[in-house]
Formats: C-alpha cells, structure tokens, sequence
C-alpha cells in the first residue's frame, strides 16, 4: 500500500485551543459570565496569532451546553474575522456536537467520535457526522479503554477506518485520528515511552490508512511542567518537531504561543528531547531539576529580550558584514564594505565580497528566517543593508568591467525568477516582499511590475532566460488571466515552472484550474516564507522531479477531493435558495432618509484627520506577523519586533501626515432605490419614475440547516411592491496618489523596507478613510449622530449598517463597481480609475455601497450554480460565457 506523504511544517494546521471552557481559564471566565464580547475576541485572538481552526468546548456542569454552544456559533457567524475560518465542535455530550451541527456555517469538524461505546453507536455517530458534510476527529479508544501504547493506537484506529470506510462509506479525507497524546515526565516509569509511542503510532496510521489524517492535544504532553512556561513551551516545540516529522498533520495547541524548536536553547533542547525521545532513564529527574533553576531565574516567563551592545564592533570584518545583515544595521555598511574592499590580498575583486561575506551573511538570513527565528520585516532590513552594500561595490565593480572585458560584474545567481502582477491588476506588495525575500538569498529576480500583459511576461521571461515565471493577483478576475497565461505557455513551449501567487489565489483553486492546463508545473505560493525553498527545490536538478511529483500527487488529491464535495453537497436551485430569503415587516422597517440625495466630494481631505481612524492589526499581518492589535505588542515571541515596525511606520506616517506626500480624495453618495428581486432599481428621484442604474446582486445557494436564511445584499432594501422608498449609499475614497512615487524614491536608494512600508501605510489610511466617511455616510442618516462609539468599537464594527464592496464575497462580480462609479463621478471626482479588470488604481483605493438596514451583515455568497448564472446573465444582459468569466472562481460546475 503507498505511503501517505509526510506534512511539512508549513502545510502543519493548527487548531486553536482558546476557546476550550476546560483549556482556557479566560474563556471559562468569560463564557461564565456571559461575556459574549470577550468570548469572541478570544476567538479572534487565536486565529490573528496564527490559527487555521477554532476548537470550541463548552462543556461545564453549570453551563447548559446545547443552547451555549448554538448561541456562541451563531455570532461567529456574524463575525468576519472569525468565521473565515472553520470551526472544530467539540464537546463529550453528542446532544451539544448535534445541536453545533445543526446551526454550524460550512464544513466543520466533529470532535470527537470513539469506539468506547461500542460499534453500533460509533456508526450511528459516523452517520450523522456524513449527513451534515463534517470531518470527524476519531479517538484512539474502544470499548476496553484509551490506547496508550503503539500497537493498541494502531489497532484501534486501524479498526476504525475500516468500519467507517468499508461500513458506512465515510471519506477517508475526512477522518483525523487522535492516537492519544498522553502526559510525559510524571515519574511513573511506564510514561517514559508516551511520546515515542504517539510518534511511531502516527507514522503507521499515515503509511497503511490511506488519506486519513492525525491530531492530537499538544499540551497534554507538558502537564509535568505545568506553571513553567518556558518549559512547557520546549516540550511543545520538540513535540512537534518529530510528530510532524512522523506525519502528524495538525494539533490543538495555544496558537499564540506556539515556539520555534531551533530557538530552544541548546542546554534545554538537550533535556527535554531525552525526556520525549526516552534517550536515558534519568531523563524526567535531569529535566526537572533544570526546569526548577529555570523557572527561579526567569520566573516562569515566556520569553527573556535580550539588549545588545557594539561590542560586534570589535570582530573581524567578515564577522561584522554578517552580524550587520543579520540584524539590518545598516549604520557602518559602507565603512566594512570599503575596510573588505581595501584587502585586496583577501578579496581581490569586489565581486568575491559579494559571494563571500555578504552572502554567508544573506544564507544565514535565509536560513533563520525558514527555521522561524527571524520575521519578514527583519528580513526586508537585511536587504536594505545587502543593497546598500552592493551599490556601494557597484562603481568599483563597473570599473572593472571597462578595464577588463571578461570581469564579469554581477554576482553569479542560484536562479532568474520573472515576476509580474498579471494584467487588469494593480496590487503588488506581496509580490514586492516576495521579491525581496528571494534576492536575499541570491536569486536574480526580475519585477516586471503591474497590469502587465501576458505577451510581455513571455517575452520577458524568453529574452531573459528564465529559470521561473510568478504570477501575482489580488482580485478575483486576476485567476483568470493566470490560466490564460498557464495555457500561452503551453502553447508557446515553455518548460520553466509557473508560480501562483497572491491574496484571492489558493492551493485548491490552483490545482483544479491553472495546473492542468500547464504539464511542465505549477505551485501555489502561500507566502513569502515558503518561496525559497519552493524556489530552490523547482530550481535543483536533483530535487526538481520529486518535488514536482510531490506536487502533482496533492493536486490531483484536491481535485479528487473538489469534484466529490461537488458531487456530496448539491446546492439548491436558485428558486428554492429564494424562497429561503430573509424576510423583513416593511411596513414597520426604519428606513433612514439621508440629509442628501446625490453626491458630496471631498478633494484633498487633511490627513491627520483619517489617521485616528486607522486600524494597525492587518497592517502587521501585511509583514506575515501575526496576532491581534494591540495584544502583538506584548506578544513574547513576536512583539519585540512588531514594537519595531510600528515605530517605524509611525515615524514615516509622521513624515507622509507633515509634507503631505499622499493626497486623499473621496466621494460619498446616497440615491433613493428599491429592491427588485434580486436586483436594486436605482432612481432618478424620490418619485421613483426613472430607473437610472441597477446593480445586480447574488444569492447564496448553499443547502442550511432549518431557520437558516440564503442571504443576497438586495434583502436589506425594501422591495418595490411594499411601496416605500429605500436609499442605497455608495462611496470611494483614495489615499493613493503619492504613494508610488513615494516608494519609488526609496527603491531608487535601495531600501525596499521604507518602499514596502510607505505602501503598507496607503493602504490603512485607504481603510481608514473608508471608515471615516462610513462614519459620516451613518451620521448624515441620522442613527450615526448618536452611537458615542471608541475607536476599538468602530475597528470592531460594532455600528448599525454595512460596506459591502463589489468584487468581494457578498457580491463577488468586480463589474459593478462600474455601475457604481458611474452614479459616484467617481473617476473625475477622486482621480480612481478602473483597470480592464475592474481593480481600482492606484492601488491605495477603497469602494463599495452603504447598506443601512439595521439587521444587515456580512456574508460570503460562496458557490453559484448554473440556473443563477444564467439568469444573472439575462439580468446584465451579457451572454452565459461573460457571466461565468467574471464568476469563474465560485462556480459549481465547469463552465463552457
């Protein structure tokens, strides 16, 4: 039987363990007292600091658990933040999974199901957990106990996958076995091969149960150590470290305090990989008495910051020059650069500093960055000083070059990478840290930059000789010109491999529809910290095949997998999904007349004024540190360095705010309307005489549990036949001009940080003018003059009334923000153009509509099938073929 392959650490899921009622005193705390508020930032808090999945428990003797757990799910679901996510319903009372089951959005996960109870009752679970289209965490227990050694784990779920896939035809894919992570160094010596038993368990599950997955709880390994953290934090690392090597594919765990193994130190790694592995039988007295010094000096604290002097002053210049990029001081660069220069017995051209020093100092980057010990800002630093290093080498270097024809003159690279934003698109910060990220470590990368055609990426990866092409994207309409550009390649002969990469692009989307249409290979790119080993093992002949193998194999998977949740879970018709609208009294509905009809502009709008409107916690996120504003801050793994970056930011926002770099623009609008259908009627008036535009709007399709509704925006605006007039808003505000040629000037003096961080600050101040006006669209209604709200609560949207923008997941066709720039004036009013694509530039823009209604949220349409597509279609007037290219990425079936 073929082996499974074995996970990686970047493929590693974590589910997030805080809003377990027995994991997590806070969250017992709150859920007691019924602070709901205080319950969901918790949520939020563990999926910022990195958590794919959210496990929830609220199994307490005082907390009735059925009607607790309904009520938590239901706000989730009206949380954006939080229900991007999926949801693992955990609990050890099936009446609370099944009542989670019935109101949970999407696909979940059921935690648990066991053999403890007997056969029948296992099936009779396993069926229902089918019915309801969820995974299933399955416990290594049977009706004889939990398993606690290797062969009793391997039995029992071994036996399990055969009842649940030869019984009942449960999908392999979506069972995670939990082979029991049991409690290390407790002094009883049968304990001692606990984690050596979980490990060699799950690498048998993954070599002879095809598909299935494997989980466990993380921190019961470390209950020894309970109140000393940085031992706790050791254990869990080295836990990880040889359980994903083992194949383990994801874990509970507290997702904010998740450590990295190589930064253990070596003292401590020592003792707890002999408690772990089971090295030497006085393993657990060794780690305790150094876990007690430990604790006495550090007081049970996380992380200890460690302050550094010039001392590194005083060190061999070759030393210097890497402690110097390690650490992005840039400070004395030219003056070592010239010092390594001058020994010209050592370094006897310019060139040899390049590929000696500088880049020993660049791999050592490159190297604790991939092993998690640096952070991409620190990274963008260290390239700042590498460029300004090279710059200054470069006049010595082109000297030689006139004096001696075969001088050569550039650094020999590991590789020539052609990146583009494809065409219609103007987003490129990703794309700009990614480029970054791969020069750092000797890659030759040529940034072609936004909107650009397919014909000049070809042409330019030819005249370039190529060793990769990426492809970049944030807008949905983007994926379908990568599948262009996929298909030109293979009728051009191309053979070098394609890179996906950017925020609407997905592994998924990237295996069912741009993979096959390119044999020679293509790889989705999660993010900058992936890209180099990507890069590397595409680029190495003795790595390439296997890894393109690799590859291949988990895309034909998930399209295995695409086409049988497609065949699984039928969505409803479109009548049936209309008939399933949520309906309003609106005869008694409080429609709120704006102070104006028409639109306002706003030119030139001061900045200070938008700045107390920015919300800071994505703006980490952009530089891939993770956690929540402003907790990140106190964070004991990443805050120091998220301390940093916001100084930095702050103090260029300073600099931006004084000498005006940026110009914000806005327009605001309100037009009387009403709902027609799934469409909204846009009138000349409030006489409703003359239909002046219509915006058409999408309905979700997917089948809901009872009392569900199938949203559309059109819902929350009073349908024509009740006969009173609606009012729809519409806005777009820019912080845009200025910032490219901002960051232009610091790329011209080789410092991609302040480039990519004058961009990073377009975009808040963007956001932040899209709430600052939001704030007056409320107002100018009337309800916003009295809602007294903090600035967290408007972070939090905590107002009446919603922003939906056009081309996002309440309403995913791009076009309408042509309709919608039309009413606006947007273009002479605010300087924003819409590309071929519909994106908006400059880049640094934010449009969309107001919805006043006082029950309207936010929702994601998801897949659409071929009865609304074609009447949304006759409702644009388009042909099927315009529909399903602007719809492309959530349709349901294949198109054409």
């Amino acid at each position: 039987m073929p082996s499974a392959p074995r996970p990686s650490a970047s493929q590693f899921v974590v589910i997030g363990e805080r809003t377990n009622i027995t994991g997590s005193p806070r969250f017992a705390k709150a859920l007691k007292a019924g602070d709901w508020d205080g319950c969901l930032a918790i949520a939020r808090q563990q999926i910022e600091s990195g958590a794919n999945i959210i496990d929830i428990n609220v199994d307490e003797a005082l907390i009735e658990g059925e009607p607790t757990m309904v009520k938590f799910l239901s706000l989730i679901a009206a949380e954006p933040e939080i229900s991007r996510v999926p949801v693992m319903i955990d609990s050890s009372k099936w009446s609370v999974i099944e009542a989670g089951l019935r109101c949970v959005q999407g696909k979940c996960i059921v935690n648990s199901i066991s053999l403890k109870d007997g056969e029948a009752e296992f099936l009779r679970r396993a069926r229902l957990v089918m019915r309801y289209g969820a995974a299933a965490v399955v416990m290594a227990f049977d009706e004889k106990g939990q398993a606690s050694s290797r062969d009793e784990k391997v039995r029992i779920c071994t036996r399990a996958y055969r009842l649940l896939t030869e019984g009942v035809g449960f999908p392999a894919e979506d069972i995670i076995f939990d082979p029991n992570i049991l409690t290390v160094a407790t002094g009883i010596e049968e304990h001692n091969a606990y984690a050596v038993d979980f490990f060699e368990a799950t690498a048998i599950i993954k070599e002879t149960l095809p598909h299935a997955k494997v989980s466990g709880g993380v921190s019961n390994v470390s209950f020894s150590f309970r109140g000393n953290n940085p031992v706790r934090e050791a254990i869990h690392a080295v836990f990880l470290y040889h359980a994903i090597q083992a194949g383990m594919d994801m874990a509970i765990l507290n997702a904010g305090m998740l450590g990295v193994y190589e930064e253990i130190p070596k003292d401590l790694l020592e003792r707890v990989e002999d408690v772990i592995l089971n090295r030497r039988p006085d393993a657990t007295e060794r780690l305790v008495t150094f876990a007690d010094g430990l604790k006495a000096s550090q007081g049970g604290a996380s992380r200890i910051e460690l302050k550094e002097d010039l001392a590194w002053r005083g060190a061999p210049v070759e030393e210097r020059l890497a402690h110097a990029l390690v650490k992005g001081i840039d400070t004395f660069i030219e003056q070592d650069t010239e010092e390594a220069r001058a020994n010209t017995a050592r370094y006897p051209r310019p060139l040899n500093i390049i590929e000696g020093p500088l880049m020993d100092g660049m791999r050592v980057v490159g190297d604790l960055f991939g092993a998690g010990k640096m952070f991409l800002p620190q990274v963008v630093k260290s390239a700042r000083v590498m460029k300004k290093s090279v710059a200054y080498l470069t006049p010595f270097m082109e000297e030689e070059k006139r004096r001696l024809v075969a001088g050569g003159g550039v650094a020999r690279t590991q590789g020539r990478i052609v990146m583009a934003t494809v065409k219609g698109d103007v987003h490129d910060i990703g794309k700009n840290i990614v480029g970054v990220v791969l020069a750092c470590n000797n890659y030759d990368v040529v940034d072609l930059g936004v909107m650009v055609p397919c014909e000049k990426i070809l042409a330019a990866a030819a005249e370039r000789k190529a060793d990769a092409i990426g492809l970049s994207g944030l807008i949905t309409p983007s994926l379908d010109e990568m599948v262009h550009v996929a298909k030109e390649m293979r009728r051009t002969g191309c053979t070098m491999p394609l890179l996906i990469g950017g925020a609407t692009t997905s592994a998924a989307h990237t295996a069912v529809k741009i993979a096959p249409e390119y044999p020679p290979g293509v790889v989705h790119v999660l993010d900058a910290s992936r890209v180099v080993n990507v890069v590397s093992s595409l680029l190495s002949s003795e790595t390439k095949a296997a890894f393109l193998a690799d590859v291949g194999a988990k895309q034909e998977r998930q399209r295995e997998e695409f086409a049988a949740r497609r065949s699984r879970k039928p969505l409803l018709s479109l009548a049936a999904a209309r008939e399933r609208r949520q309906g309003f009294d609106w005869a008694k509905a409080d429609i709120a007349r704006p102070e104006f009809l028409g639109t306002r502009v706003f030119s030139g709008v001061p900045l200070e004024e938008v700045v107390p409107f920015i919300d800071w916690g994505p703006f980490f996120s952009a530089w891939e540190l993770h956690g929540r504003y402003p907790d990140i801050l106190e964070d004991p793994s990443v805050g120091p360095e998220a301390v940093k970056l916001l100084g930095d930011a702050q103090r260029l926002l300073g600099r931006v705010v004084a000498q005006k770099r940026f110009t914000a623009n806005a327009v605001i609008g309100f037009w009387p309307c009403n709902a027609v259908g799934d469409d909204v009627q846009v009138y000349g008036d409030e006489g409703r005489g003359a239909v002046v535009e219509t915006f058409h709007m999408l309905r979700q399709q997917q089948e809901k549990p009872e009392g569900q509704f199938n949203h559309c925006l059109a819902d929350y605006l009073a349908p024509a036949q009740c006969g009173r007039t609606d009012y729809i808003g519409g806005f777009a505000v820019t912080a845009g001009h200025g910032v490219e040629g901002f960051a232009a000037q610091f790329r011209a003096a080789s410092d991609d940080y302040s480039a990519i961080l004058s961009q990073a600050l377009g975009d808040r101040l963007a956001e932040a003018m899209a709430e600052m006006f939001h704030k007056r669209a409320r107002e100018a209604c009337g309800f916003g003059r009295t809602e007294n709200l903090s600035h967290g609560d408007l972070i939090r949207e905590r107002y009446r009334g919603i922003r939906p923008a056009p081309g996002y997941p309440a309403c995913p066709d791009h076009t309408e923000k042509r309709i919608l720039f039309r009413l606006l004036g947007a273009e002479s009013a605010t300087g924003i153009h819409l590309t071929e694509s519909c994106a908006m530039a400059p880049a640094s823009s934010v449009s969309g509509w107001y919805l006043n209604h006082p029950e309207s949220k936010y929702f994601g349409v998801g897949k659409l099938g071929r009865d609304q597509v074609d009447d949304y279609a006759r409702r644009k007037g388009w042909t099927v073929a315009e529909a399903e290219k602007w719809l492309g990425p959530y349709l349901d079936y294949d198109a054409g």
